[in-house]
């Protein structure tokens, strides 16, 4: 067995949870490696150490109150109003967002460049319009029936004078 392999089991070989089979493997790899023989006896140390220590029971009172309060963390999460309140990560996202956004409406963009092949249609006076009114000069005016309306309803009201 590789030393590599041999660091992740030394927990389970030093607290007897390993296989017999592994366990003599294990135990082959530490009659030739005195580094990995001198892992085990440090954590068989620690583990020493930590047997002596005192076992603090907790109160008969402290499951209630553990799970008392896992029940009100559970119960503040689960309100419909908890998708209303923003984490602190979307808040930055949706400012730097908005941010980014003011930023680049914000910059100029030159006008496209004309190709030179567009250059003379666009300086063609033939395509200005505007500049010339006189197609618009031979259309007839065309009688104006608002006029025509208020003249009728002058007629019809003197008769209702009388």
């Amino acid at each position: 067995m590789s030393c590599e392999k041999m660091e992740t089991r030394i927990l389970a070989y030093v607290d007897g949870r390993l296989k017999e089979s592994e366990r003599a493997e294990m135990e082959k790899h530490l009659v030739g490696c005195s580094a990995c023989g001198l892992r085990v006896n440090e954590f068989r140390a620690v583990a020493g150490l930590l047997d002596e220590l005192p076992v603090i029971e907790p109160s008969g009172a402290f499951n209630a109150r553990v799970r008392a309060l896992v029940a009100a963390e559970t119960q503040k999460r689960s309100g419909w109003l908890a998708w209303f309140t923003p984490s602190p990560r979307v808040a930055f996202v949706a400012s730097m967002l908005l941010l980014a956004t003011v930023w680049m409406g914000s910059m100029q963009r030159p006008a496209p460049p004309i190709d030179a092949q567009d250059l003379p249609v666009v300086e063609s006076s033939d395509y200005d319009v505007i500049s010339s009114f006189a197609p618009l000069s031979d259309l007839s005016q065309a009688p104006d029936d608002d006029s025509n309306d208020s003249d009728n309803g002058q007629q019809q009201q003197q008769p209702q004078q009388m």
